[in-house]
């Protein structure tokens, strides 16, 4: 078993990149480290620049992304935690595979279609190959399990025909480049969204902080902003079919589940006919509680750059050893030669 994820450091990271993927990249560490396989986190620093970007703060992002993943859990002794920009083979492989991938092919991405907008002249060419990259990225570990939200599983089937076309091109049937990775949609990823919209994702680029729990917020912060979250005036229904069509009540039921391992429909069997007033605040304990010990983590290594510098440092060096055979195969494959 082979994991293979990347998180992009922009802006704080909230209770939505915490329960939709970091919960689960502890899970995934474990297992993996348990079966005698091999994890790999990396900060997606590469990909952050495909859009206008501050340097600096990229930079700053990209350390305390760092530290906000081993505050959770994610420990550098069971994964590979590195930032894509120390590895050079990332980048490499793209352009290897770049000669693989199909215009048309990016043309149907989605995400692709979502940010261009109607202004696709004015985009970089690395938000059009951001697909490719990404592909490189898993192709690079032969990563056996890539997590994917539905966002995401679009770009992970590109990742797959590319490595299909690569091997069947240049490859013979016994000695292919690159393992298929397949979709690793956890079972209980939560899908959180906005504290102002039931409807939209929690978001970094909101303009509202109120919309998100930041993972750094104060308990009093926290409670503030579930006091503050947008409901409707009725009670809580006591089974599920009662959330249909109330999208903030639906939203704030699935963070309560995911942060206690419950069911929506648990919840509700315990919470059901309370109104907001009752509700709000025992969300609100309940996520202090929660991020209570990573807060207090994340406050003792945010300032620590050495020692972040040191696990990113360390992690890309066992990433390029990881990743080495992958790109000389892809290379010889090619009829390129090294020096």
């Amino acid at each position: 078993m082979r994991v293979v994820s990347g998180i992009q450091p922009t802006g704080k990271p909230h209770l939505g990149n915490y329960l939709g993927a970091i919960v689960n990249y502890v899970k995934l560490q474990d297992e993996a480290h348990a079966s005698g396989g091999r994890c790999f986190i990396f900060l997606a620093d590469l990909h952050a620049i495909s859009q206008p970007h501050d340097p600096t703060e990229l930079a700053a992002n990209t350390r305390e992304m760092t530290a906000t993943l081993v505050a959770c859990g994610v420990d550098p002794a069971k994964t590979v935690l590195f930032n894509q920009a120390q590895v050079p083979a990332h980048a490499e492989l793209q352009w290897l595979l770049n000669g693989t991938a199909r215009m048309g092919w990016l043309n149907r991405m989605t995400q692709w279609k979502d940010k261009a907008g109607k202004n696709r002249e004015g985009q970089s060419v690395a938000l059009f190959t951001y697909p490719v990259l990404q592909a490189a990225d898993v192709l690079l570990y032969q990563a056996t399990h890539v997590p994917v939200g539905e966002d995401q599983k679009q770009h992970l089937e590109l990742a797959r025909d590319i490595a299909q076309k690569f091997n069947n091109d240049f490859c013979s049937d016994k000695d292919p480049t690159f393992t298929l990775p397949e979709p690793y949609i956890p079972p209980a990823a939560a899908r959180i969204m906005s504290l102002r919209d039931g409807t939209a994702k929690m978001s970094k680029s909101d303009p509202s902080d109120m919309s998100r729990i930041s993972l750094t917020d104060s308990p009093e912060t926290i409670m503030k902003k579930v006091k503050k979250a947008r409901t409707d005036p009725e009670p809580l229904p006591s089974e599920e079919a009662g959330l249909e069509g109330r999208a903030e009540a639906k939203n704030l039921v699935g963070i309560y589940a995911a942060l206690t391992g419950r069911t929506a429909g648990d919840v509700l069997a315990e919470h059901g006919g309370q109104g907001f007033g009752v509700f709000k605040p025992a969300l609100g304990e309940l996520l202090a509680e929660t991020l209570k010990p990573i807060n207090a983590r994340f406050a003792e290594l945010k300032n620590d750059g050495e020692a972040l510098d040191a696990i990113l440092a360390r992690g890309a060096s066992q990433a390029r050893e990881e990743g080495r055979d992958t790109l000389a195969h892809a290379y010889r494959a090619l009829g390129l030669v090294r020096g």
